[in-house]
């Protein structure tokens, strides 16, 4: 995608029309703020999307949910036509790089994938995610302790990114040794790669800061063996399921995947959906008065402002799709396919009319895409629902004279993982 207007993009005419349909453009001023009403206008006019990138995406939710479930597709990069990999320069980086930290279950088909994704579950129980809501209520009511002392609390860097970090490196079990600034910092230059739009300095940062949470990861797991507990680690260093275990390389990959994926995305959660209900006063004095639909409005709010926007697969042969009305598209083989998980959240063909509407008892909210689907399915969604019902429904609990300090926020500027860089608010 490149920063030009809409009318300069046209991946052509609809049929028979003459008529360029509207094409996503996340340079538009105002898209971070609203992405929803392109994701609209292209869901409704152009569903089945041919990008500028050459890249198709989809916008539907009976699309999306189709893809995310049909394993006739793949998410190995080595499946993808030469002409949809990175320019020259970024591939150069990527191969000095080689394989190292791809070896997740993130990164594989089947077999691979289900023989990790075996492995991991051993471990990663609804049983263990439930056993940690305890320590998640300490940590909640210390910093909203501290933020009460304040008179003030900025939802991001105070609140939704400190909870998530502390709890999965508790999980895991990883030693704090003053090292968790680096790590978050590491973390952050990674997920910058998720985005398909990504310059050449952020692809170097990216591989060196993998690099070096490769060997921090490689460091702990080696005393970790000596020095087992009863963590997630030393859980999956005992992993076994008929005498197979991951190897090294496969521990480490994983370890780093929990670790990035368990608070990136709850960050988001969190200040998506604190920033949904402050927008939306009569839902926040509704769980205000209701707390017991947290349950329901943890997975509303997942919904309404998705922290993933979009998820991938790359088509290994012809892929036929319906387009608009009568037409048939075929993606060719090797093609990647961005599948907007945020368009889908609001298709009016499954939530009905007031999909664009924040509503806390949505019957349906269960049928959101945010935690994608098929065997891909996000692992840790367990926890990241109770993440969200205890940190948010105890923040809107507790401090009932929520008000934003700032009605224009600053968001992160990312095109996968939305979220908010600062929510200062009054308390």
């Amino acid at each position: 995608m490149t920063p030009e207007t809409h009318e300069t993009h046209g991946a052509g005419e609809a049929p028979g029309t003459g008529y360029l349909p509207p094409m996503l453009n996340p340079f538009d001023p105002g898209f971070h703020d609203d992405p929803y009403a392109q994701y609209r206008a292209v869901r409704e006019t152009d569903p089945v999307h041919l990008t500028p990138l050459g890249a198709w995406a989809l916008f539907r939710h009976a699309d999306i949910n189709r893809v995310l479930r049909d394993p006739r597709l793949s998410v190995e990069e080595r499946y993808a036509n030469p002409l949809m990999r990175p320019d020259a320069e970024i591939a150069a980086l990527n191969e000095q790089r080689g394989d190292r930290g791809t070896r997740s279950m993130l990164d594989l088909d089947p077999p691979d994938h289900h023989r990790l994704r075996r492995l991991v579950a051993k471990t990663f129980t609804p049983r263990m995610v439930e056993e940690l809501r305890p320590r998640v209520i300490e940590l909640v009511d210390t910093i909203l302790d501290e933020a009460a002392v304040r008179g003030g609390i900025d939802v991001i860097t105070d609140f939704a990114f400190p909870l998530p970090f502390a709890v999965i490196s508790e999980m895991l079990g990883i030693p704090d040794h003053g090292q968790r600034d680096q790590l978050r910092d590491w973390s952050g230059a990674i997920v910058k790669t998720f985005d398909p739009i990504i310059s050449v300095e952020e692809v170097a940062a990216a591989i060196d800061s993998g690099d070096s949470m490769f060997e921090y990861l490689t460091d702990v797991i080696a005393w970790k063996r000596a020095n087992p507990a009863d963590d997630l680690l030393s859980a999956l260093i005992a992993a076994e399921d008929d005498g197979d275990r991951l190897t090294e390389e496969e521990l480490i990959s994983t370890a780093m995947l929990l670790f990035i994926a368990g608070h990136e995305t709850t960050v988001n959660l969190i200040g998506n959906g604190v920033l949904a209900l402050l927008r939306n006063p009569g839902e926040l004095a509704r769980l205000q008065e209701r707390p017991e639909i947290i349950d329901n409005a943890v997975d509303e709010l997942l919904r309404f402002d998705a922290p993933v926007q979009f998820s991938r697969r790359i088509t290994i042969d012809d892929y036929e799709i319906a387009g608009q009305g009568s037409e048939t598209r075929v993606i060719p083989a090797g093609t990647f396919v961005m599948l907007c998980l945020g368009s889908g959240n609001h298709d009016p063909a499954v939530f009905g009319p007031t999909s664009e509407t924040l509503d806390l008892t949505r019957e349906n909210a269960r049928d959101l895409l945010s935690f994608g689907g098929g065997f891909h399915h996000c692992l840790g969604n367990a926890l990241a629902r109770m993440e969200g019902q205890e940190a948010i429904g105890r923040f809107v609990a507790r401090v009932p004279g929520l008000e934003l300090i700032d009605e224009q926020q600053q968001w992160n500027g990312r095109f996968v993982l939305r979220g908010l860089a600062t929510l200062p608010v009054k308390l």
